[in-house]
């Protein structure tokens, strides 16, 4: 078997499926999955909602950096869940395009990401998740799909099929 990639970094909004997809991914490629949460929380030694909590916004994109810093140098094979904030930043976004893996862009429509997160505990979300998801999305397809090396519109996929295009487009 040719491995045309050796690292699969997932991107997309919360709720995109990053999570469940990775591990989708993980369970048919045999690869390890790792998730920016735990990312996260190694390169900076507390949660993301600590860091969140404690030091801001501005502290929480640098973690998300750091986080995806272990994403691209991490032996592979593997497959990572990226912060869906993570394209804001344009250094990020230039290490995304030139790093070594394909980047996976899990697109939803904002209808569908606002239910998957409806009644969850995370930030940004706020009394109404679909504005506050509209809010968060404004300008990021733009950015999302000029790092992604693969498209997948979700919306009508379950998980496995979802992995199942991925691994075609690594083996």
């Amino acid at each position: 078997m040719t491995v045309l990639h050796d690292r699969v970094l997932l991107i997309g909004m919360m709720g995109a499926g990053k999570t469940t997809c990775g591990h989708a991914a993980s369970a048919l490629l045999g690869w390890p999955y790792l998730d920016n949460d735990e990312l996260l929380a190694r390169a900076m030694g507390k949660s993301t909602r600590d860091v969140l909590e404690q030091e801001g916004e501005a502290a929480l994109r640098r973690a998300e950096s750091r986080a995806l810093d272990l994403a691209l140098t991490e032996a592979g094979p593997l497959i990572a869940g990226v912060a869906g904030g993570v394209v804001t930043d344009a250094l990020d976004c230039d290490r995304l395009r030139t790093g070594s893996g394909l980047v996976v862009w899990l697109r939803a429509s904002l209808e569908l990401l606002a239910a998957r997160v409806a009644g969850t505990d995370r930030p940004w979300l706020g009394s109404s998740p679909l504005e506050s998801l509209e809010r968060l999305y404004a300008g990021r397809a733009d950015l999302y799909a000029s790092v992604a090396g693969l498209v997948i519109d979700v919306d009508e996929l379950d998980p496995d099929e979802i992995a199942a295009l991925i691994a075609r487009k690594v083996i």
